[in-house]
């Protein structure tokens, strides 16, 4: 079966046989290529990607931040999560918290570091080349600087107001941030990729960086102890799934919230969403109403103990929640979970009754069929805005992610993990690997995702085009929806007149996400690659 060919692009479609490469950066899709042609597997590349983003978006993700990754080994025949999003610090408590904007910004908004383990304890399981090998390209280019580009200077000048002293040392070289086309050199975080080449994830979680960073966090009146670093532990466990018209569809469970847009999967089911047109009003009417619902849901029971997560997902409860569109827009209660409702805000079901910005996403496929599709992040810009020490870490603030309110399931309390909206995809038909997805872009996430799977099963789009096309999303809490501009005039009329409250953006926005993917011919062996012109997305096959 062939590759689609519908969807006029921005971009070539990219193709390969022996492998495929997509994220966020094209230095670092070109670090997973030039593992694989040295002999590496999807494993060892994905790990290469990993470290050679930190260096080519520090503020995206880093070795100091958490993430997912959603696994396929042909060997084995089975998909695995890897989650390696750390805990809170054990002196996490509310009152800890009481000084505005703790959370968000600053020592205190660090969770526990995960990317580092998860990493390693990839290639612990499935690697086939030495870490230095793999490590290589990201090291040399923070050792000898990469030239920024002008979606990383757009970045970096918008965080430059989060930083910390010790992290403006680190990116304001030039008493600024850097302009496109000046060259970044980071020294400290090479020095850090060689202490981890040299002595795995303990050298992290209890020798020389983990004194460091206890060091620093104690200095600098953090929370993150050596303690808390000595303690942590990655998970490996099995994937969520539903199907849809065919196809099954998988994530990583909870406190992963991926299961959104599974159950908005289901909701949409037996609606001819392919006859209703591409962003037609009537399309985006459902989808949007339908993302309501499940996020409803999402806020309510991720975090909850024994999440009720067989009645969420299933069809029985999927049809009732689809009795509940109508022909006007419903009051959408936004991300994050609140204790006052809005009058007449979509409230969440109950599936107990059917129980019987900023962050990467990149994956690899390689010619053996392996494919890794990973979903990390620091949280927001540059995540804290600290950087740890000597390290040349940023640290992540995922605390921002916890509620302050004690009555929320997903509230401040020590060790403890969080709901997490970073959720990496995997499509499969008939057995066989369809398609490897995802974004970033916080909440969004969970609809962005969504979007560009129905434009592949429901309006035959090739990756390249399921990525690229307009997309809209539910952000503020009422009827407002943002949309990008090329969704048409009139199809915005319409939603209009049925009560929605358009905000329009521009045409072409990271506010909807940055998405990559590869699509996988099982019948010819081949590749497609996706990747996202939103931000500095690129794909690279062979």
């Amino acid at each position: 079966m062939a590759f689609p060919s519908h969807g006029v692009t921005h971009r070539p479609t990219v193709t390969g046989t022996r492998g495929m490469v997509s994220s966020a950066h094209p230095l670092a899709s070109l670090a997973g290529v030039r593992t694989l042609l040295q002999g590496g597997n999807a494993f060892d590349a994905i790990v290469a990607v990993a470290s050679t983003l930190n260096v080519t978006e520090p503020y995206m993700s880093g070795i100091a931040g958490c993430g997912y990754m959603l696994i396929y080994n042909a060997k084995e025949e089975g998909i695995h999560v890897l989650d390696y999003m750390g805990t809170s610090p054990y002196g996490a408590t509310i009152d800890a918290y009481s000084a505005p904007g703790s959370s968000e910004v600053g020592i205190r908004s660090g969770m526990v570091p995960g990317a580092c383990g998860g990493w390693l304890a990839l290639l612990d399981r499935y690697g086939s080349m030495d870490r230095e090998d793999i490590f290589t390209p990201a090291i040399e280019l923070a050792e000898n600087g990469y030239a920024v580009t002008a979606k990383n200077a757009e970045f970096m000048a918008g965080a430059v107001s989060r930083f910390s002293p010790t992290g403006a040392e680190i990116i304001v070289a030039r008493g600024r941030t850097p302009r496109p086309g000046e060259i970044l050199v980071q020294r400290d975080l090479a020095r850090t990729f060689r202490r981890v080449v040299e002595g795995g994830a303990e050298v992290f979680y209890r020798g020389e960086i983990a004194q460091e960073i206890d060091r620093f966090s104690r200095e600098n009146d953090g929370l993150i102890t050596a303690k808390d670093l000595a303690d942590f532990q990655v998970e490996w466990y099995a994937p969520i799934s539903t199907t849809y018209k065919g196809y099954e569809i998988y994530c990583p469970p909870p406190p992963c919230s991926g299961f959104q847009y599974l159950e908005t999967f289901n909701i949409l089911e037996n609606d001819p969403l392919g006859d209703l047109g591409h962003n037609s009003a009537q399309y985006l009417h459902l989808l949007i109403e339908a993302i309501k619902l499940a996020s409803a849901d999402r806020a309510e029971y991720t975090c909850a103990q024994n999440p009720p997560i067989s009645g969420l997902l299933s069809k029985g409860y999927a049809a009732a929640q689809r009795k509940r569109i109508g022909y006007r827009a419903s009051v959408g209660g936004g991300d994050r979970y609140t204790k006052d409702k809005l009058p007449g805000e979509v409230l969440p079901g109950s599936p107990e009754e059917w129980i019987n910005e900023c962050t990467t996403h990149f994956d690899v496929v390689d010619g053996e069929g392996n494919a890794v599709a990973v979903t990390q992040s620091l949280g927001s810009a540059f995540g804290s805005g600290v950087s740890l020490g000597e390290t040349g870490m940023f640290l992540n603030n995922f605390m921002n992610w916890f509620d302050l309110l004690p009555e929320s399931p997903n509230a401040i309390a020590p060790h403890k993990k969080i709901e997490m909206c970073m959720s990496p995809c995997q499509v499969w038909k008939n057995g066989k690997l369809f398609a490897v997805i995802g974004t970033p872009g916080s909440h969004g996430i969970l609809q962005t995702t969504a979007q560009m799977v129905l434009n592949l099963i429901e309006h035959g789009m090739n990756i390249q085009a399921a990525i690229e096309a307009p997309r809209v999303r539910v952000d503020r809490p009422g009827l407002e929806v943002s949309m990008e501009g090329r969704v048409p005039v009139a199809v915005r009329e319409e939603l209009t007149a049925r009560g929605h409250d358009i905000h329009v953006m521009p045409d072409w926005t990271a506010g909807v996400g940055g998405g990559q993917g590869i699509a996988v011919d099982s019948e010819e062996g081949s590749l497609m690659g996706g990747a996202d012109p939103r931000r500095d997305g690129y794909s690279i096959g062979i």
